[in-house]
């Protein structure tokens, strides 16, 4: 059977190498070697073949037909195994019957924000998610606070998991090779619960204040108050920047910018 076309509208790059393949797919067994397996977008299956062998139930999500022909025609995996849809549409308490599971994929660029951010909607049933996206992506994701990569990402990803930046993939292992490097990370739920505050609120705060970051905090959080003269955080104070903050103090500006909004 003929090989998959790359599509650029989908932003595949299909991964080449077996042996990077293989140790993506090794990522999914630390620390629930026991849980599901579900991977986005797996094209011709060069990581599929892998996950495909171990030990514990696996699906794969499939937007592109041919690459669903080819998975099938190639008996790469069963016709059951692969749903054929969009990730981003997906009910994921669906897949596997509402169990908590395993996300891994080699994730398209120019939605890997999108899928985490899905993934943060289904925290609790996405204990961990591994795989590969664009390395700049993956730099934001593990940053800490004072450093120039840290922002929404870094934020709100790290408000529930631990990140691990696990090693980098040079663009040649690819077809078509892009044009940035890539870099697999993994994902592991932390111990937070309850995140102390109003959650949409936090998402909306970072955000604002995020997309003037390089504006003083009293300045950028006048998108969402009329004034800004009654907040009165302990932690920290308003002519600090956001890359500055912890998230426990962006925990505590959401706090103060409800109580605000609720005077008003």
């Amino acid at each position: 059977m003929k090989q998959v076309r790359p599509k650029k509208n989908l932003g595949q790059h299909f991964l080449v190498d077996l042996n990077i393949a293989k140790r993506i797919a090794d990522t999914v067994d630390e620390p629930y070697a026991d849980m599901p397996v579900l991977e986005v977008g797996p094209g011709m299956g060069v990581m599929t073949q892998y996950l495909a062998k171990k030990p514990r139930e696996f699906k794969v999500v499939e937007i592109d037909r041919e690459s669903v022909d080819y998975l099938i025609g190639n008996r790469i995996l069963e016709t059951e195994q692969i749903i054929a849809g969009d990730f981003l549409r997906m009910d994921l308490h669906e897949v596997f019957g509402g169990r908590q599971f395993v996300l891994t994929g080699n994730y398209p660029y120019d939605i890997s924000s999108q899928i985490f951010f899905k993934m943060l909607d289904n925290k609790d049933l996405i204990p961990c998610c591994t795989g590969m996206i664009q390395h700049e992506v993956a730099l934001r994701m593990a940053s800490q606070p004072g450093n120039k990569q840290y922002g929404i990402l870094s934020v709100l990803i790290q408000t529930w998991y631990d990140v691990e930046y696990l090693f980098t993939v040079e663009p040649s292992v690819f077809n078509p090779p892009p044009k940035v490097q890539s870099a697999v990370i993994r994902m592991t739920r932390n111990n937070a619960t309850d995140l102390g505050c109003d959650e949409q609120l936090f998402r909306r705060v970072v955000k604002t204040v995020f997309n003037q970051r390089r504006k003083m905090l009293r300045v950028s959080l006048r998108q969402l108050l009329p004034s800004v003269d009654n907040l009165n955080p302990t932690t920290f104070d308003l002519t600090m920047r956001p890359e500055q903050l912890a998230i426990s103090q962006f925990v505590e500006l959401t706090n103060c910018v409800e109580q605000v909004l609720k005077k008003n």
